[in-house]
């Protein structure tokens, strides 16, 4: 990964989500949508998120969700690392979302 572009703009986010408080309920639809993004190449990537929809799926707001978005830019392997603790995310004030979503995602 690279650590000076460790996001890929893909631009598949949720337009629906800018703008939006980060602490609010994401909607049925932005849910729905998440889960379909979600959807990864790799069995092991599957598995981490399937679990952190089954654990957090009823509190999950705005943040969380663009938080996932910004991981799923990332390439299979890359995420997979980052799941199994082989790599960290860079610091950065605009991937706060992300690094909250990356500890839900190994817990």
């Amino acid at each position: 990964m690279d650590a000076d572009a460790p996001f890929r703009d893909t631009s598949v986010g949720d337009a629906l989500l800018e703008g939006l408080d980060g602490n609010s309920p994401l909607d049925p639809k932005a849910l729905s949508k998440l889960h379909w993004r979600s959807r990864r190449g790799l069995l092991e990537n599957d598995l981490f998120i399937q679990r952190f929809f089954q654990q957090h799926e009823a509190h999950l707001t705005v943040a969380h969700a663009r938080g996932m978005y910004a991981l799923m830019d990332l390439s299979d392997n890359d995420l997979l690392d980052l799941l199994l603790c082989r790599k960290e995310l860079p610091d950065a004030a605009n991937q706060q979302e992300a690094h909250q979503v990356l500890t839900m995602l190994r817990h």
